[in-house]
């Protein structure tokens, strides 16, 4: 048996077990992942993350979908890692950290208690394709944006999962976001790979449901506010056509509890 002491933080709902690991102590298998991820069995959470010591950076984050599985790079998680830090007495208000996709900056905004509002950096992107019924592009993971209307009763668990798995995207597959536009502020639902459901904000697919959804505006602000089951979020960017610049996805990191299981 071994004693793992962990974190418990969300980002608008979408959830997280983030592990101290700067000592590299852990080493945690797919099945270990996937039992402290099972919200009946285990911890619960939608993903889980090791905080890692990276060389040149205020940290490294590793990230896991509740499958076990490691996975591309995690939005929501970024900020709620960031958040972490600062608690743990590392870094200042502006942070480097090295996520999968690379080098990310994030800006603590304010802090109250564990909790805080972090302003992180995606990395530049562009619309890959353009499909009748939507958007495929990457955000530091893929996502397929789709456009819609009545998205608060959307099946999204029935409608993402066939998407998911739509031949267009057999490498791998995607995550899938719908998205309903009102003016300057998109309502996104969003159905996450790895996590096989939908939850409650996606911030790689909020992402890329703003930029998307500005590719199909060009009168667009550069900048959306956006609602999710779980919570309010913003994202702002450059835009030259199909590529965009200085994208940043804003939001609270929200402590929810620490504490230590065995495994």
């Amino acid at each position: 048996m071994m004693k793992l002491e962990f974190y418990k933080y969300h980002g608008t709902g979408n959830d997280f077990i983030l592990i101290d690991n700067r000592l590299n102590e852990y080493a945690l298998t797919t099945a270990q992942i996937t039992f402290l991820c099972d919200r009946h069995r285990g911890i619960g959470a939608d993903g889980l993350m090791l905080f890692n010591i990276n060389q040149g950076y205020d940290f490294g984050m590793r990230y896991f979908n509740s499958d076990g599985n490691e996975s591309t790079m995690c939005g929501n998680g970024g900020r709620c890692m960031t958040a972490l830090a600062m608690n743990l007495g590392i870094g200042s208000q502006r942070m480097r950290f090295h996520a999968i996709d690379g080098e990310h900056e994030a800006f603590i905004l304010w802090k109250k208690g564990n909790d805080a509002m972090v302003r992180l950096k995606m990395n530049d992107t562009k619309i890959d394709r353009q499909y009748p019924d939507g958007i495929f592009l990457n955000t530091g993971s893929p996502h397929f944006v789709h456009p819609t209307t009545g998205v608060e009763i959307k099946d999204v668990l029935s409608d993402g999962r066939s998407l998911r798995y739509d031949p267009r995207f057999a490498s791998g597959g995607t995550n899938v976001d719908f998205v309903e536009q009102h003016t300057d502020s998109l309502y996104v639902r969003s159905y996450e790979r790895g996590v096989e459901s939908e939850t409650l904000s996606c911030g790689t697919g909020v992402t890329a449901a703003a930029l998307a959804t500005a590719f199909l505006n060009p009168d667009n602000p550069g900048m959306y506010h956006i609602k999710t089951p779980g919570g309010l979020l913003q994202v702002t960017f450059k835009q030259s056509g199909s590529f965009f610049s200085e994208i940043w996805l804003q939001g609270p990191a929200t402590f929810v509890f620490a504490s230590s299981i065995e495994i």
